[in-house]
């Protein structure tokens, strides 16, 4: 399996960080509640376990690679958080005038969103090669209030959201997951607070082969949100995850 990890990092490399109007206090807090955090360590354990792991080395901030890098196709453009993010997460001006635009959009796609994209295009097609079919685990965090970007502000959050593609996520895997997680008592919901999961471009709506589903686990269930701390329990929900995913594949008899 091939795990794709795309909000972990809270870098800004140097020469971005002067193209951002935040000052540092609000950067820090925007990176505070934008990052996906400890999703590294979180799938960690499945990740040495199951598969491979393609992590983005940068924050969201910079570029997100969750999103489709036409404005015209990505939904969250429409809040100013296409590719490029334009606005905060309290819909704020994220960046200087024009530095979210034309030529250096462009740039900042070309440096670090097409390169991320062509590693994870290319460990797919390994895997088609050698085994016929991949599977994608889409790894992601989320808060336990919803931002006020977010499209669904629904205070009851579970402690699983599931998120799936119409043509890439097999009913098999999301029911298996879904049965998985609800044996070891977690709160599991699907496509709700958020819904769909990542494939390459080059694979989208063409190849059937190439699965993939979307974890979202509520940071609240391992981490401190205020003091961006571990919980005790941090281990078992990490072991959870790696169990979860592996009865995923399992096919009843």
């Amino acid at each position: 399996m091939i795990f794709h990890i795309p909000h972990s990092s809270t870098i800004i490399p140097e020469n971005i960080r002067n193209h951002f109007e935040l000052n540092d206090d609000q950067l820090t807090n925007e990176i505070k509640h934008m990052t996906d955090w400890f999703t590294s360590e979180l799938f960690g354990m499945a990740v040495d376990h199951l598969g491979v792991r393609v992590e983005f080395p940068i924050s969201r901030l910079v570029v997100d690679p969750e999103r489709f890098f036409v404005d015209e196709e990505e939904i969250m453009s429409n809040v100013g958080m296409g590719a490029v993010y334009e606005k905060t997460f309290s819909g704020q001006n994220l960046r200087k005038k024009g530095y979210a635009a034309g030529i250096y959009k462009q740039e900042l796609l070309d440096l670090y969103y097409h390169p991320h994209h062509n590693e994870l295009t290319n460990i797919t097609d390994e895997y088609l090669f050698k085994d016929g079919k991949a599977i994608i685990i889409d790894c992601h965090s989320f808060p336990s209030i919803a931002l006020p970007y977010e499209l669904d502000k629904t205070d009851s959050r579970p402690d699983i959201c599931i998120g799936t593609d119409s043509y890439h996520t097999p009913d098999a895997l999301k029911e298996n997951l879904y049965k998985a997680f609800t044996e070891l008592n977690y709160d599991v919901k699907v496509n709700t607070p958020f819904s769909g999961s990542l494939v390459p471009l080059k694979h989208y709506k063409k190849n059937l082969s190439v699965n993939s589903i979307m974890i979202e686990v509520n940071r609240s269930i391992y981490m401190d949100e205020e003091k961006l701390s571990l919980k005790d329990d941090f281990g078992k929900v990490q072991h959870d995850i790696c169990s979860a995913i592996k009865n995923m594949l399992i096919t009843p008899n």
